[in-house]
């Protein structure tokens, strides 16, 4: 009895905080990866039995087609499929990812993550760090990616599986930073310790901000000169747009198939366009590039609308050279988006925002080249689409050489010193009409009601009734010291109230005349009679 009462019974202990709240969070953030994985596959798996149900003439049964819906899923990613199904026997790669299909999981990953990520309305749960959500989502997610490359191998076009080992986890880590950024309000600071205080400091200076928003200002001027380029070239070569689509197939199904495809590489057309316009061009299989200067050579292009809209093969003409107002707007763009709106910035601090702009816009475009090229086949189609390093070298020199000197000078035109003498003692320069009095109250009187009761209303001063006595020659000889209301230049931050000015000598003031009395009117007065003596 002793020994049991002196050793006590082990009572059950409370579970720490984090044990077993984060398990479940976890939990549904592995699930939530998962979920956005499947919702992207389901979506490709419903539209592709859909166009197979409505084909009159399909070529395998449902499981090939579920095999190839996970097939488009991988491409989504980047990832290349082989086809094995050529007239040669020799596989043949497509690497061409419609850039539409990449919102797709994109979006889905970045929502599960954020979701993730987001703070619980309920006060027990305890949220997860931002490292525990991203590491949760993306192992969900590539949970599901490894069971779809491994079902796509047994379809008509599986996917390489090297590819997919690089390309997914690409895509999923980028999205699920994004969504986990989101949620923990996209903070921007502080940097981490280990780096170099002078790099710390630097990174904290607006120029790069401006930058970057002046590089994807760039960025999207050039994106939609490329779209005014493809649309323009598909209106101009309608009737050829037409007769491809209409022969590609007969049934509504399969043109229905078409334009979807179509329209998920609008993008793509987008970025080859603006590549188009900035000089380097896009290939069209084995040594054959197509530029505003022409090229040369008959390139092996399957029928497909998009590529109908092609020039002509030949010397390039003044309507091809004219692509080249692309690129100077996007120069003038970047120009003007760097200039910062203060007036201590200094000409060499707004010249090197300009060009950390342009070398922004530079690597957009690089990038942007990178992921719509890929190959279409072998041999001749092997190099199909922009190379990423001349696109992006030709979009930083076009907008390098237009956006510094249009930086410069728009930040000397803003603020530029004011034209005319302004007014700083009494009386207004003849001539000037801003400062003019009658303009002067108009401007104050429109401040005040835009204001309320902010600006204070201008009362006219009125002169007393006692100078009107004064004799003519009082007054001149006084005038020159009066104190004459001064034009006020009004600027936004400083202060509007009334500076103290010089005091003037009192004015002599001449004795008040004594009132005359009225004269009495209506009254009859009556001389006393004297008595009678």
């Amino acid at each position: 009895m002793t020994q049991v009462t002196e050793r006590g019974t082990r009572l059950p202990t409370a579970p720490r905080a984090g044990v077993r709240r984060r398990s479940p969070a976890a939990a549904a953030c592995v699930v939530g990866g998962a979920v956005a994985a499947g919702l992207g596959l389901g979506f490709l798996a419903v539209l592709v039995i859909v166009l197979w149900i409505s084909s009159p003439y399909p070529d395998s049964g449902p499981g090939g087609a579920l095999h190839l819906a996970a097939g488009l899923w991988l491409l989504a990613h980047g990832t290349e499929l082989l086809r094995y199904e050529t007239l040669s026997g020799v596989p043949a790669p497509v690497g061409v990812t419609p850039l539409l299909l990449v919102a797709l999981p994109v979006l889905l990953m970045r929502r599960a993550a954020r979701l993730g990520g987001g703070a619980s309305d309920e006060d027990d749960e305890e949220v997860l760090p931002a490292s525990a959500v991203f590491s949760a989502v993306l192992c969900g997610y590539l949970a599901v990616g490894t069971f779809a490359t491994v079902y796509a191998a047994g379809g008509p076009m599986p996917a390489d599986p090297i590819s997919a080992a690089w390309h997914v986890p690409l895509v999923a880590v980028l999205a699920a930073a994004g969504g986990v950024w989101g949620a923990k309000g996209r903070p921007l600071g502080p940097l981490p310790n280990w780096l170099p205080g002078g790099v710390r400091r630097g990174f904290v200076r607006p120029r790069y901000a401006l930058a970057l928003r002046a590089g994807a200002g760039g960025a999207l001027v050039l994106l939609g000169g490329g779209a005014l380029l493809v649309g323009a070239s598909l209106a101009w070569h309608g009737a050829q747009v037409q007769a491809s689509f209409l022969s590609l197939t007969g049934v509504w199904s399969g043109r229905f198939a078409v334009l979807l495809l179509a329209i998920a590489l609008i993008p793509n057309a987008m970025v080859w366009g603006a590549a188009y316009a900035l000089g380097p061009g896009f290939a069209l299989g084995a040594e054959v590039t197509a530029t505003p200067l022409g090229f040369a050579g008959a390139p092996a292009l399957p029928r497909f609308p998009l590529l109908e809209a092609l020039p002509a093969a030949g010397p390039g003409t003044p309507l091809t050279w004219a692509a080249a107002g692309v690129p100077v707007v996007a120069g003038l763009a970047v120009g003007w988006f760097a200039v910062r709106r203060a007036r201590e910035v200094s000409y060499g601090e707004t010249a090197l925002t300009a060009a950390l702009g342009a070398l922004v816009c530079g690597l957009a475009m690089a990038g942007l080249a990178a992921v719509s090229a890929g190959p279409l086949g072998s041999r001749r189609l092997a190099e199909f689409g922009p190379v990423w390093w001349t696109t992006g070298a030709a979009a930083f020199a076009w907008t390098l050489v237009l956006a510094v000197p249009v930086a410069v000078g728009v930040h000397a035109w803003r603020y530029r010193p004011a034209e005319g003498p302004v007014a700083v003692d009494a009386g207004t320069p003849v001539g000037d009409g801003w400062h003019d009095s009658g303009v002067r109250e108009l401007r104050w009187e429109a401040m005040r009601k835009a204001s309320g009761a902010l600006v204070p209303e201008i009362v006219p001063e009125r002169v007393p009734p006692a100078v009107e006595a004064v004799p003519a020659a009082v007054v001149a000889a006084a005038a020159p010291a009066v104190r004459v209301r001064r034009a006020v230049t009004v600027v936004a931050g400083l202060d509007l109230g009334p500076r103290p000015g010089p005091v003037a000598p009192p004015v002599p003031v001449a004795p008040p005349v004594p009132p005359v009395p009225p004269p009495v009117t209506g009254v009859r007065v009556l001389a006393r009679r004297k008595p009678p003596v």
